[in-house]
């Protein structure tokens, strides 16, 4: 897959490069609405549900006869990413993303989105400029509309809250409460990747500030890079949805691992689940970097997230009309709620499934 972002010279260039300038523009020198301007001059609105976008208080979307959904995400530095080693361009497109498959994971559009950000004083002009083009970049990817937002000073580091619209149908919104007995458990894609990638950016980042002279070994796990730095909203899964005439029982995107976005399902639902190790899809490269790292690819797949991919349920009569298709892996099944939650593991013992996965006020998860 090419990357319209680039991985040129990706390493001990990474985000030293990016912010250093020979001249620096404050953003004290043209404001706050300078700002505005300078981000949002080039952007052109799309759809006609889009009545009016930025320049007044607040937007204006006419939704008609649909279901308008609504999903907002914030991303803080030291807690979310490190700008040590993630290029604001992929940061940029990344906030975006997050949101856009929420709002998939709703069997729903997207459409508009809002951007606020609050931004420290060590940021240039061009830094913004560059998170920006990669929102931008992802708004042109996915046909989305910018209608508005807020910037502000921030004094603990960037901060970045993006909302996102979508519509659909009334009769095509999928929720996570839908699941039942003997529903098909399914996931898009693959899984563990981003969150492998995220140790391989640590690692790498760790020993570079031990050495200033080690030079990252990151050419081997382009995919997993990608994953974690650049990943993409499943789009094409919905699409394939509706093509099949196709609504799942519920659904969840995969961001805070396998086990405990599952584990959602069967909360919502008020079912229990069985799901099998060896069918959760692991991308080659990570399990070549989990066998460097001595740790299960399994693992990574259930308590990592960050994938993006969509977790559903479907019943048996719909699995048959997706079953055979690329990218779509069943990978066990719901259970009545008295029966539990289970891991079978390839020598088929039997464990409990627990919630493994990132917790936001947890706290050896919440800083990076």
């Amino acid at each position: 897959m090419i990357n319209p972002l680039g991985y040129a010279n990706f390493g001990t260039k990474l985000m030293w490069q990016s912010l250093m300038e020979k001249k620096k523009t404050r953003l004290s020198e043209i404001g706050e609405f300078g700002l505005i301007r300078k981000l949002t001059q080039d952007i052109i609105l799309r759809h006609p549900s889009t009545r009016l976008g930025i320049g007044d208080d607040a937007a204006v979307v006419d939704h008609a006869d649909f279901r308008t959904v609504v999903t907002t995400d914030l991303l803080l530095e030291g807690i979310h990413f490190d700008l040590t080693y993630v290029p604001l361009k992929h940061l940029g497109y990344k906030a975006v993303i997050v949101n856009l498959s929420d709002v998939y994971a709703m069997n729903a559009v997207p459409l508009q989105i809002t951007v606020s950000l609050g931004i420290s004083a060590k940021m240039s002009l061009k830094a913004v400029e560059d998170l920006y083009q990669g929102i931008k970049l992802a708004c042109n990817q996915y046909e989305i509309d910018i209608i508005g937002g807020d910037t502000t000073a921030s004094l603990t580091g960037l901060t970045i809250s993006i909302t996102a619209l979508g519509t659909a149908p009334a009769g095509h919104l999928v929720y996570r409460s839908g699941a039942r007995k003997g529903d098909l458990i399914c996931v898009s894609g693959n899984l563990g990747a981003a969150y492998l990638g995220l140790l391989l950016l640590q690692r790498e980042n760790r020993l570079f500030k031990e050495d200033p002279l080690f030079r990252p070994r990151i050419d081997s796990f382009p995919y997993l890079l990608e994953r974690q730095l650049k990943p993409e909203a499943q789009r094409d899964v919905v699409r394939l949805f509706k093509a099949k005439g196709i609504r799942p029982t519920s659904m969840i995107d995969v961001s805070d691992g396998l086990s405990s976005d599952l584990l959602h399902l069967c909360e919502e639902s008020n079912t229990g689940c069985r799901i099998y190790a060896d069918r959760i899809p692991v991308h080659e490269e990570a399990e070549n970097l989990a066998s460097d790292m001595h740790m299960s690819p399994v693992v990574a797949a259930l308590s990592g997230g960050e994938d993006y991919e969509l977790l559903f349920t479907v019943s048996p009569e719909d699995y048959m009309k997706i079953q055979g298709v690329p990218g779509i892996t069943a990978i066990g099944h719901m259970l009545e709620n008295k029966e539990g939650n289970w891991l079978t593991l390839q020598d088929q013992s039997q464990i409990p499934l627990e919630s493994q996965g990132y917790n936001a006020f947890r706290e050896t998860d919440n800083v990076l």
